[in-house]
């Protein structure tokens, strides 16, 4: 599961938006806005993918990477934010151990036109075996639970340039997202090329404007999308992360499924079974959407809460700075989930101040995590 995160360089955010920001792999606008901001349902447009001259445009022609043997167990990301040299990235098994780490130079900071800050994820991926992450440089490389480590590829990188990305849960394909940022916003393009190589690159998608897309992840051979603002936009719940998610073609970016949108905005990272969203009228209603953007059931909520569903679909973790509750499940526990490990555990992340923990969600036992960081994603991936 890829799971984007915390908007970098985001001062004063509205504490509810920073923590969804923080569990969304974590808006505000329209659905009509949504159209013209996103791969629209039809490839026939001007936005038709275009092929490079490197490469046809069937990706999975892909010769498979050398493989990294199915990991034992289930794992968390955790990933460090801040504006210094580097960040830390974690993996952390279910009883809290840490497996491997590894300490990449920071990507740059991204500003719009020097005064909004961008509103950027945590630059990692996750996949059946593996956790990519990127670095200053724009190289993008790989840890495993084992130890494992690696250069993958290259994505682009400059002084307004800031790439996100997403691998396939195979490690076989890369989708990215360059951003070129600017004062109204982003120059948002898609593209999807080999891992290995960047052979059979393929242009899906640009646009310009005041909103663009975050690479979530893959769910069946489709690519996940999240739009969000491309640039900070005041307070309020929600304000700086998806608010909604689309599902299209990894081949021409055509849109299959949305999930979300203005009047049910995203309100934690997808998982297997799908998402939540929250009704933006006066949040007193939480609805589980599966990958098709069908409605599951709905659960009252007392306000706007950061709400994670877990893998199978049976339970949602509602999280606060009170500790975390569950739609589903007769719990509660004190931390502040941001993601579940598995269907039995939840990760809170943490700081200097506030040590990271797992709770177990059938005992109600909490273990302790020596490492710092937001959710940035489990091993093994994809949704």
């Amino acid at each position: 599961m890829q799971c984007p995160g915390l908007p970098q360089n985001v001062v004063g955010l509205n504490r509810l938006a920073y923590v969804v920001a923080i569990v969304l792999l974590a808006g505000c606008g329209s659905s009509s806005a949504a159209a013209r901001q996103s791969p629209a349902a039809s490839p026939t447009s001007s936005t038709s993918p275009t092929a490079s001259p490197s490469g046809g445009t069937s990706p999975s022609a892909a010769p498979k990477p050398s493989p990294t043997p199915p990991p034992v167990g289930q794992y968390a990301v955790l990933v460090t934010q801040g504006n210094g040299d580097t960040y830390a990235v974690s993996i952390v098994g279910t009883d809290g151990r840490v497996v491997a780490s590894a300490q990449p130079s920071n990507p740059t900071q991204m500003t719009c036109g020097d005064a909004l800050a961008a509103v950027l994820p945590v630059p990692v991926s996750t996949t059946s075996t593996r956790v990519y992450f990127l670095d200053a440089q724009g190289n993008v490389n790989f840890l495993t639970p084992n130890g494992e480590t690696g250069h993958a590829t290259r994505v682009p990188a400059s002084g307004n340039v800031r790439s996100m990305f997403t691998v396939s849960p195979d490690d076989r394909q890369i989708a990215v997202i360059q951003n070129t940022y600017n004062s109204s916003g982003a120059t948002t393009v898609l593209y999807v090329e080999d891992l290995n190589g960047g052979t059979h690159h393929v242009k899906l998608y640009t646009q310009t404007g005041g909103y663009t897309l975050w690479p979530t992840g893959w769910h069946g051979g489709n690519i996940v999308l999240a739009k969000v603002p491309a640039c900070t936009q005041g307070g309020g719940p929600f304000c700086c992360g998806p608010m909604e998610l689309h599902v299209v073609d990894a081949a021409t970016a055509a849109r299959r499924y949305t999930l979300g949108g203005s009047q049910c905005i995203i309100a934690g990272p997808p998982t297997t079974a799908g998402v939540v969203c929250e009704n933006t009228s006066n949040y007193s209603q939480g609805t589980i959407l599966n990958w098709t953007g069908a409605t599951v059931r709905h659960f009252t909520i007392q306000g706007p809460v950061s709400a994670e569903l877990s893998p199978d679909g049976t339970a949602v973790a509602l999280s606060s700075n009170t500790g975390t509750t569950f739609e589903g499940i007769k719990r509660s526990l004190d931390l502040e989930a941001c993601g579940w490990i598995d269907n039995q555990h939840v990760i809170a992340g943490g700081d200097t101040e506030q040590q990271p923990r797992i709770g177990d969600v059938t005992t109600g036992a909490i273990v302790a995590v020596n490492a710092q960081g937001v959710c940035g994603g489990v091993i093994p991936g994809g949704l």
